[in-house]
């Protein structure tokens, strides 16, 4: 234990680049703890170098003429944004990819893209540092601190500027189906404090202990925190297992959809037709390869903008549609679609709103139920000062001039002859926590259709795959997931893939719904849960303290 006090002490003294180093590659190691790697006990070693680095902020000399505390705080906050740097650096390499599709156009942001959003996302981080600082006390105390700041940092940063809760550090407690299942109780969020005082507690516990002269009581502390919460988690993830797979009996047989279409390839003109033909094709065979003309399916489901034109403007898609769709069946499909708006009595002047959507159509092919998208993604789908930054010659990756709108809140439940009532998402929608359900009433099940396509085969779709399960558990409703290029899969609400194509696979999955779980504590209550598991930590970190241990 003696070699782990020597480990912080020399964390703590550290100056300069590398102080900054520490942090930024204790931030890089951090992602491995995330899909597809989940090596969640790389955080024993990480978080506490963290926890020690801030722990040295008091030994960073004041400047002339400068308040002494600032610069203890400007430290903290140095000490947490260069982990986070690290973090989302590693983390989000992967859209770095979307820049190299139309590489000729957009290339020359790439070096900005993998650097200016994870510098911007790290400010969450470098605050929850600095704030945490303001509240250090010795011993366990700053580690429930810093915990509760990272997880209220996190949460922040799934809601500022519309959001972006990628890899949310509470996902390291979710690498296996029976610890996924804490989720549904605590929200990723609530999973957030936790894994901060699992991953640093022990080896500040041990460090602590033996720089005190008390190494059995850091030794016994370490272990209950290392040992007791993933127990328990295990536990009651196993308990709730054991009820077994839900038995399919919804009568709702779905057939996804997985083209694999090559994103560069997707939308150029002289393409659309072999693409849409090839869609109609893999949609006429069974999982064996067999056609069947889909007897038995009750709703057929493709990607994200399956088809890159407007199918809503183009009779001959729906009559195709309707040619391909058999009676009592459905085709969902990502689509775009143009609406018109006259600015002027005389409708001269038109506005020309695009939406990207969740469109239902029948056997007639005509439309059934209909989804706009609600959460765009920012310089995907729309641009920040649009008008602006397109007379300057800017333009986001999707090329669509003024940007796509946003579709009407509260995001409604789509209806359909046969079908019970189920949610859409589209999308990066499936990684907002307690957002995916909106309104007063409960579906049946949720469709996200996406296109992962820009990525590559890279830990991004992993990541995305993921964070779709963990939403799935969170709200006890089965998932249908249609990826252009994967990973598609049905799940059920406990998170168990029923079967999955996986990443640049071209096949489709046929598989039953299975039928909602009872409503989760999580999805009854919300982030709620997170406040009152943030006001315990609190509480236990104030009252540790106001002691010695």
């Amino acid at each position: 234990m003696m070699q782990i006090a020597h480990a912080a002490a020399w964390a703590a003294e550290r100056r300069g680049w590398s102080r900054r180093g520490i942090a930024f590659f204790a931030g890089v190691l951090s992602v491995l703890a995330m899909a597809p790697f989940f090596l969640w006990p790389v955080l024993f070693f990480t978080l506490p170098a963290l926890v020690w680095l801030i722990d040295g902020s008091d030994g960073i000399a004041p400047t002339a003429g400068k308040w002494p505390g600032s610069m203890r705080y400007r430290a903290a906050f140095l000490d947490g944004w260069w982990f986070g740097f690290g973090y989302f650096v590693a983390g989000l390499f992967w859209i770095g990819e979307a820049f190299l599709v139309e590489a000729e156009i957009f290339a020359w942001l790439l070096p900005a893209a993998v650097t200016l959003l994870p510098g911007g996302l790290a400010l969450f981080f470098g605050a929850a540092a600095a704030s945490a600082r303001a509240l250090w006390r010795p011993g366990l105390a700053r580690v429930l601190m810093l915990a509760v700041t990272l997880a209220a940092a996190e949460w922040l940063r799934g809601h500022v500027l519309t959001g972006f809760p990628w890899n949310v550090l509470g996902y390291a407690m979710t690498p296996t189906l029976p610890m996924m299942q804490t989720a549904g109780v605590l929200g990723i969020y609530g999973l957030t404090l936790w894994a901060v005082l699992i991953g640093a507690g022990p080896a500040v516990a041990l460090a602590d202990g033996a720089a005190t002269g008390a190494p059995r009581q850091g030794l016994v502390l370490a272990i209950a925190l290392a040992v007791l919460p993933l127990a328990a988690s295990h536990v009651y993830g196993v308990v709730r297992l054991s009820e077994g797979a839900a038995t399919p009996r919804s009568g709702v047989k779905v057939r996804i959809v997985q083209p694999s279409v090559p994103q560069r390839e997707k939308w150029r003109p002289e393409k659309q037709g072999e693409i849409f033909r090839d869609h109609l094709t893999l949609s006429r065979r069974n999982a064996a390869g067999e056609v069947d003309e889909l007897a038995g399916i009750t709703l057929l489901v493709w990607p994200e903008a399956a088809m890159p034109f407007l199918p809503l403007s183009t009779p001959e898609a729906l009559t195709a549609i309707a040619d391909l769709v058999p009676a009592g069946t459905h085709l969902v499909t990502g689509a775009l679609r143009i609406e018109e708006h006259p600015l002027a009595a005389d409708g001269e002047r038109r506005r020309r709103d695009a939406y990207n959507a969740l469109m239902a159509f029948d056997a007639d092919g005509r439309l059934a139920a209909l989804y706009d998208k609600i959460h765009l993604v920012p310089f995907g789908e729309y641009l920040p000062l649009q008008t602006w930054l397109e007379r300057i010659g800017l333009q986001q990756l999707t090329r669509m001039r003024g940007g796509f709108s946003v579709g009407r809140s509260p995001r409604p439940l789509l209806a359909l002859p046969g079908v019970p009532a189920f949610g859409g998402l589209i999308c990066y929608e499936a990684i907002f926590p307690s957002a995916v359900v909106q309104g007063r009433d409960r579906p049946h099940f949720l469709i996200n259709v996406t296109n992962d396509g820009w990525f590559g085969n890279t830990t991004g779709p992993r990541q995305h795959f993921h964070q779709s399960r963990v939403r799935a558990v969170e709200e006890g409703l089965p998932l249908i997931r249609a990826a252009n290029n994967g990973i598609s899969a049905v799940m059920d609400g406990n998170g168990r893939v029923l079967d999955q194509l996986g990443l640049d696979v071209r096949g489709v999955v046929d598989q039953v719904v299975p039928p909602r779980r009872p409503q989760p504590l999580y999805a009854r209550v919300g982030d709620a849960i997170f406040l009152v598991n943030a006001l315990m930590f609190l509480m236990v970190a104030f009252v540790l303290g106001r002691t010695t241990w």
